[in-house]
């Protein structure tokens, strides 16, 4: 069974983000991977990069393929998840805990329209 969080928002493309306040946090979900199997390396963007909704900013590489990680909201990176460069594989063991991308501060009030809530995002994956 897929771990999926309520408290959390989606993209299709398979990326989580957590916003608390002024910041947002950010990763994949456990469905993608799952999907890549064992991650080996984890791109992650650099600190001060202002990101558009929608751009790419991060890649995974998995012992099977790469991915583009793509930012579900904009703002400017404050934090990346530097435990990544040296166990890649926290990602598969917790992708919302101590699997975490990347950090942004966001630029006003965050705009989450378009993402996916918990349910639509079960039922994006589940192809219902």
């Amino acid at each position: 069974m897929t771990n999926i969080p309520e408290e959390l928002s989606y993209t299709k493309s398979h990326e989580w983000v957590s916003v608390n306040d002024e910041t947002a946090v950010i990763g994949i979900t456990d469905h993608a991977q799952s999907e890549l199997t064992d991650i080996v390396y984890v791109e992650l963007p650099e600190v001060g990069r202002t990101l558009l909704r929608g751009e790419q900013c991060a890649v995974v590489e998995s012992v099977k393929t790469a991915s583009d990680i793509y930012a579900p909201i904009e703002g400017e990176v404050v934090a990346v998840n530097k435990d990544l460069e040296a166990a890649p594989e926290k990602v598969n063991e917790d992708p919302y805990k101590t699997g975490w991308f990347f950090k942004i501060k966001l630029s006003g009030e965050p705009d989450l329209s378009g993402l996916l809530n918990s349910s639509s995002y079960s039922s994006e994956i589940e192809g219902v």
